[in-house]
């Protein structure tokens, strides 16, 4: 009898993989088996045949950014005819068109802007809280780091003022691939690995919570996807901060960088690596955005519990020819029919409708008021 393979014994046996065992993987292991491994562990997590999605809107507020990254086809220089900053009306009128819309955050994120202070920074958080009651999830942390060398400050006092001002949590953008070789060739003006990391590091210590993310199928080696699987790890077992992790594939149209789409299957298997690598975070989203609902709706079998958010409005990805868009009953219906329970959660993966059954149950929501608003 053939032995079996001992990394599908150690993961049967919910004991971590190496660096070697998750090259090996990625490299040779059969789709349907890499699959099926991470389904297993998808099971472990999460015993609960619950797949969780957020209504949320992604707000950018400024498109201007120094940044100039070659993938992205989003940003404007400074002086180009379509640059803009966002109005204190559009931003109004966008957050209330979310709340409407059962919206329960906004994702916030703009460019390396270099007429924005930080003290413009904490105007708009104050704007949007003294006004509204959502969830701040904003300013990556190459945004944050830029902030704290512009202003001569530590990147520990940038997340505190921020904080202070309203900020609730902060999303994973601008990790690309946290390996510098490949950082100085796409993002050569972007934060290093070492200083995206640090600014994720000091943003847990203060109680932020955040997610992390990787965008792959561009210059990267198989090597480089494992050194930022392994990254993101080692930083987990420090902090426990990381509430989700958020693979997509690199979008070519409108870029700089000519390259050939990564094909499903390739996102599929870093997919389901992910869920096997980072044993350590709980939640690993499928990018619908990236991929579209049928592909989404396989990688629910390949190790992803969360199908992220409805996108009331996206405009990165967008800008490189890509525009799947879901409304909230989509996702539902998409979630249902692939078997599992569609339910609503928070930026903490607090589940929403059952908090909503909670207070329906307690006679707390007024099924007269408010477009159905709950009343604290």
């Amino acid at each position: 009898m053939k032995p079996r393979d001992p990394t599908i014994i150690k993961l049967e046996n919910a004991e971590r993989i190496d660096r070697r065992q998750a090259s090996t993987l990625l490299a040779e292991a059969p789709l349907l088996t890499l699959g099926d491994m991470a389904g297993q562990i998808r099971l472990r997590l999460h015993p609960d045949p619950v797949v969780t999605y957020v209504v949320d809107r992604n707000i950018n507020y400024t498109n201007v950014c120094m940044s100039g990254c070659l993938f992205c086809a989003f940003y404007r220089d400074l002086d180009h005819p379509e640059a803009y900053v966002l109005s204190k009306a559009s931003l109004a009128q966008k957050i209330e068109e979310t709340l409407k819309l059962g919206g329960t955050q906004i994702l916030l994120q703009g460019g390396m802007h270099p007429d924005l202070s930080l003290d413009d920074h904490e105007a708009i958080l104050r704007f949007i809280k003294n006004r509204f009651d959502i969830h701040i999830h904003g300013f990556s942390p190459p945004e944050i780091h830029y902030l704290a060398e512009k202003e001569n400050m530590t990147v520990a006092t940038v997340i505190d003022r921020l904080k202070t001002a309203g900020l609730g949590s902060i999303p994973g953008g601008g990790a690309e691939i946290l390996v510098n070789r490949v950082r100085r060739r796409i993002s050569p003006r972007k934060c290093s690995a070492d200083q995206w990391l640090d600014v994720m590091r000091m943003a847990h210590l203060q109680g932020l919570r955040t997610t992390a993310t990787m965008m792959f199928g561009h210059i990267e080696t198989p090597e480089d996807i494992i050194d930022h699987l392994l990254k993101i790890r080692t930083l987990q077992d420090e902090t426990g901060g990381f509430t989700a992790f958020i693979p997509w594939t690199f979008q070519p149209g409108n870029t700089r960088i000519a390259v050939e789409p990564a094909t499903s299957v390739e996102y599929l298997r870093v997919l389901a690596l992910s869920r096997i690598v980072l044993d350590n975070i709980q939640n690993i989203q499928a990018s619908w955005v990236t991929q579209g609902a049928k592909i989404s709706q396989v990688a629910l079998a390949f190790g992803a519990n969360d199908l992220g958010s409805t996108m009331i409005e996206e405009n990165v990805v967008a800008a490189a020819g890509v525009d799947f868009m879901l409304p909230k009953e989509e996702i539902i219906r998409l979630i249902e029919n692939a078997g599992y329970i569609a339910r609503q959660r928070d930026c903490f993966y607090n589940d929403l409708d059952q908090e909503s059954q909670s207070m329906d149950q307690m006679g707390l929501i007024n099924p007269h008021g408010n477009d159905g608003e709950k009343t604290r």
